[in-house]
């Protein structure tokens, strides 16, 4: 007989693992069983953990960290985070410019940068050592198919040579923004290009970063400059420079001296010099949301039901804010004794999610069409804009608050 699951989660990166942690502390008093699929090894148990110099990075917002509090990982995950204390953002080559500060909020951090692959193995980590009897952990294993059936899906794994069948109430996508299975599905989706590449790296600087988070907005489109775990007598930042698509092959090709002069005359001195360089990275910028983002037995989570423009990195805590929605909705079914892939508490959380959603979206792609606009009274306009913020203690808050994740309630499970 097919192994049964209450949920299944296609996806151990951070989003899938987030809400299998988020889940943890009640799984056995509700006696929910779950199930992580994971196309990558898990690391060896007691491996100790070598940060990288390329290592790719994420900002998580303030409100991250009660998140992360609340679900026991935090203490361990503090040992390679770096606080967030400052937020500048500045216009090239205009006057505008404003400042937030984490003292004047009254926080330790309005955000924290963690390297993915540290946060991953935190949770894993935790979901190996603590979720014993409540989820499995099926990993290296791919998901081949999904069919729909009377009480949830029947999925088909396939596991080094060996395909199993196993049959979940709900299936949760979080395989990222290239789902197949989203397309096998014949989920429909909206998607926008932005004419543009991201490219990231990590970047050394000839002074110590200070907690300073850079926004900085160019004539070919916006840059961040993230402070990063030092490595030795090296401060690092993760850098996150937006392109043109005309543009990203030069700028790749560049030797590493030619690349850090380039950069120096972008982004200016406000950080220091830049002194060294490591791999490059790119994908392509593009605005995309999942029409169908529930079903019955099925949500789409994180990537696999929207990605969006970098800009101010809230894609990740958007989907953050969706693991904490719908570890609600199934902790609610479970004590209503609801099946968890019901349609109607499926489209109450879709309906939330959406507004969220809406939201956010919609000012990561107004603020960096905005800036990208080169017309002279816009310009007047965005520097006056900055300034009144810098000016404005109410004004700060509100969009330090915004940024921190403040105005969103906290997990509640």
């Amino acid at each position: 007989m097919a192994p049964a699951y209450d949920l299944l989660i296609i996806g151990g990166g951070m989003v899938g693992a987030s809400l299998a942690t988020a889940l943890l502390p009640v799984a056995h008093s509700l006696g929910l069983s779950i199930a992580v699929i994971e196309a990558q090894a898990m690391p060896g148990a007691g491996e100790p953990y070598q940060p990288s110099y390329d290592a790719r990075t994420t900002a998580l917002s303030y409100g991250a960290r009660s998140f992360y509090e609340r679900t026991g990982v935090w203490q361990r995950l503090a040992e390679h985070l770096t606080p967030i204390e400052h937020i500048h953002v500045s216009d090239k080559g205009h006057f505008g410019a404003a400042r937030l500060h984490a003292k004047e909020e009254g926080v330790p951090a309005l955000g924290y940068v963690v390297e993915n692959h540290w946060l991953g193995r935190v949770l894993l980590d935790h979901l190996r050592d603590k979720g014993q009897g409540a989820v499995d952990l099926i990993c290296p294993a791919e998901v081949m198919s999904l069919t729909h059936q009377t009480e949830g899906y029947r999925v088909e794994v396939q596991s080094g040579g060996d395909r199993h069948e196993c049959i979940a109430q709900l299936v949760v996508m979080a395989d990222g923004g290239r789902s197949e299975l989203r397309n096998t599905l014949g989920i429909p989706y909206s998607q926008e290009s932005y004419q543009q590449y991201a490219l990231v790296s990590n970047v050394s600087i000839d002074r110590p970063h200070a907690g300073v988070a850079y926004e900085r907005f160019t004539a070919t489109g916006p840059m961040a400059l993230l402070p990063s775990e030092s490595q030795g007598y090296e401060h690092r930042c993760g850098l996150i420079w937006t392109l043109p698509e005309a543009s990203i092959d030069r700028v790749l090709n560049l030797s590493d001296k030619a690349f850090i002069r380039e950069l120096q005359e972008t982004f200016g001195y406000r950080s220091g010099r830049f002194m060294r360089v490591g791999e490059r990275y790119h994908y392509p910028l593009k605005l995309t949301v999942a029409q169908e983002q529930v079903r019955t037995g099925l949500v789409m989570l994180g990537n696999a039901a929207h990605s969006l423009h970098p800009i101010a990195g809230q894609g990740y805590n958007l989907a953050l804010r969706g693991v904490t929605d719908l570890a609600e909705t199934i902790v609610a079914s479970c004590r209503q004794q609801r099946a968890l892939g019901d349609l109607e508490a499926l489209q109450a959380f879709e309906q939330k999610r959406r507004q969220d959603q809406f939201r956010t979206i919609a000012f990561s792609d107004k603020t960096m069409k905005l800036f990208s606009n080169t017309n002279s009274i816009s310009a007047l306009g965005r520097d006056l804009g900055l300034q009144l913020l810098d000016v404005s203690p109410p004004l700060k808050s509100l969009l330090a608050r915004s940024a921190m994740g403040l105005d969103y309630p906290a997990l509640r499970v």
